[in-house]
C-alpha cells in the first residue's frame, strides 16, 4: 500500500475580490488526494460525508485511484460545510459559518487493508482523531505528515504536541508557526517546533513560496522554494491542501525520504498549490495535465536559475 489520506471531505461557499461560489465540494482530504494522484496510483481515503454529499464527486475521486473504502456516508445527515470571505490582498479570509455535521462526531476507522501504508497523510483535522488514526496502524509508515491550524493551537494545544511526537514532517503557515513556538523570528520557530517531535517542518509563507527546515543529529538544514508569481489567483482555500498532496505524492513516486528528495518535493507542492489557486475549488485540478505539471516546474526552475 502507499498513502493513506486522513480528512475532511466537505462543501464549501467561499466569496474572494474576484467572484463568489455557492456551495462547491472541498475538504483537506479531497484536495489533498487530487494532487497526489497525479504522482501514485494507490491511494486510500479515510474521511466521512452525509448523504448530501453528491455521487458525482465520489466517482470523481475514483476515477483519480482514490479507494473510497474508509470514507463513511451517514445517512440521514449533513457534510460538513465551511463559508468564508477572503480580504484583497487574498492572505486574510473571515469564516462566516461553520457547520460541523458529521464531523461533530467522527470516529476514523481505518480499513484493515489500509493499515500498512508507507506515507500517512494527517490532514487538518482535531489532534486527538489524527492520533486513534495513528493507533490504528499495524507498523509504522515510513512517513507521517501532519497538517493543523492555529484553531486546534487555540483550544486542543496538549492533544496535539502528544500527536506531533509521533510525526515525521509537520506543514503549518508562518502564523500558526510564531503561535505554535511563540516566537517571531521563524528561525527560531522552527528550531523550537523541531524541538516538539517531527525531524522536518515545512512553514507555508503563500505567495512568497515555503520554508523546509529539519535536524539531522546536531545538524540543522534549511531550504527554500519559492511560489511561482501568477496573473491569475482566484480561491486560495485549497492551496495548503494542494502543497500537501503534490509533497506526499512525489515522496511515495520516488520512495526516497531523504532531506534532498524532500526538497523536490517541496517544489512540487509549490507546483500543485499553483494550480490550484486559479480557479474556484477543486476545479483546476480535475483538469490540469502531467505536461502542464512539467511545464510549471521549468517555469520555477528557471525562476531560481542565477546562471552563477
Amino acid at each position: 500500500m502507499s498513502i493513506l489520506i486522513v480528512g475532511t471531505v466537505a462543501f464549501d461557499a467561499i466569496e474572494t475580490p474576484f467572484g463568489k461560489t455557492e456551495k462547491i465540494v472541498g475538504g483537506a482530504a479531497t484536495y489533498i488526494s487530487l494532487s497526489s494522484s497525479f504522482f501514485s496510483q494507490d491511494l486510500n481515503l479515510v474521511s466521512v460525508v452525509g448523504e448530501d454529499f453528491p455521487s458525482s464527486a465520489i466517482t470523481m475521486l475514483k476515477n483519480k485511484n482514490v479507494n473510497i473504502k474508509g470514507l463513511q456516508i451517514k445517512e440521514g445527515e449533513k457534510t460538513f460545510f465551511w463559508s468564508g470571505k477572503y480580504h484583497e490582498n487574498m492572505n486574510q479570509r473571515d469564516t462566516i459559518e461553520t457547520q460541523l455535521n458529521v464531523l461533530e462526531n467522527f470516529d476514523p476507522i481505518v480499513p484493515e487493508e489500509f493499515q500498512e501504508n508507507e506515507i500517512l497523510m494527517l490532514g487538518n483535522l482535531m489532534p486527538s482523531v489524527q492520533k486513534r488514526v495513528l493507533d490504528q496502524m499495524k507498523k509504522r509508515p515510513k512517513m507521517v505528515v501532519l497538517d493543523t491550524m492555529n484553531f486546534w493551537m487555540d483550544n486542543f494545544l496538549g492533544d496535539l504536541k502528544k500527536a506531533l511526537k509521533e510525526v515525521d514532517v509537520l506543514t503549518i503557515n508562518d502564523e500558526e508557526a510564531k503561535q505554535l513556538s511563540e516566537e517571531e523570528s521563524l528561525i527560531k520557530a522552527a528550531n523550537k517546533i523541531l524541538n516538539m517531535g517531527p525531524k522536518q517542518l515545512i512553514i507555508k509563507k503563500g505567495e512568497h513560496g515555503a520554508l523546509l527546515f529539519a535536524k539531522e543529529g546536531k545538524e540543522k538544514k534549511i531550504f527554500f522554494a519559492p511560489a511561482l508569481p501568477l496573473e491569475r489567483v482566484l480561491d486560495p482555500t485549497g492551496a495548503g491542501d494542494s502543497f500537501a498532496g503534490g509533497l506526499v505524492g512525489y515522496l511515495d513516486k520516488t520512495k526516497d525520504y531523504s532531506f534532498e528528495n524532500m526538497k523536490k518535493a517541496v517544489v512540487y507542492g509549490s507546483v500543485l498549490a499553483s494550480f490550484s489557486v486559479e480557479e474556484f475549488g477543486t476545479k483546476k485540478l480535475e483538469e490540469i495535465t502531467e505536461n502542464q505539471i512539467s511545464c510549471r516546474l521549468k517555469n520555477i526552475i528557471k525562476l531560481v536559475d542565477s546562471g552563477m
